[in-house]
């Protein structure tokens, strides 16, 4: 851009922040979707530390450049929504999904996962992955499980001994 206005070099700083600052950014084609319908999409993204935005292809390519996202471009086509993640990327991609479900016109390009960029079929696989929490609590359970059965082990040998002198008392009383 040739002396570029300074509402675009802000628009285009913003974005790139944006990037930076994100763990994920969700790229959607909105084509068709009223005002409203998009208010409700941004109220259903927040819980999980999603905002959605709506830019200008251009700003979006040129901020995208400067933070090294130059795979970025091929899904930068037609009316482009961006989802940045700043809390849980897997919740933010289940609730695009839960509402392109129930609207259509809203439909799921690719996006940004770390520094990766990830087509559609990559970001609905992210969807089917459970929460943050989920793969915290699950991760916990694998790591305790061993330690339970370690646990039971250790409490079995002092029991089995007492259980066989028990039995040994028993005889000899018998006889």
């Amino acid at each position: 851009m040739d002396n570029p206005r300074p509402e675009k070099v802000a628009v285009v700083d913003e974005v790139r922040e944006r990037f930076s600052a994100s763990h994920a950014a969700i790229l959607t084609e909105y084509r068709g979707m009223k005002v409203k319908e998009l208010s409700a999409l941004r109220r259903s993204l927040a819980p999980f530390g999603g905002e959605y935005k709506v830019y200008k292809n251009t700003l979006v390519s040129l901020a995208a450049r400067q933070v090294g996202l130059t795979d970025l471009e091929p899904l930068l086509h037609g009316p482009t929504g961006v989802a940045f993640v700043t809390g849980d990327a897997a919740g933010v991609a289940k609730a695009l999904r839960e509402f392109s479900r129930a609207n259509p016109a809203l439909v799921v390009k690719g996006g940004v996962l770390g520094e990766k960029v990830i087509g559609a079929a990559e970001a609905a696989a992210l969807a089917e992955l459970p929460s943050r929490e989920v793969l915290l609590a699950q991760l916990a359970g694998a790591i305790a499980a061993p330690m339970q059965q370690f646990a039971g082990l250790l409490q079995a040998l002092p029991r089995n001994l007492a259980y066989g002198l028990a039995a040994l008392r028993d005889k000899r009383e018998a006889e």
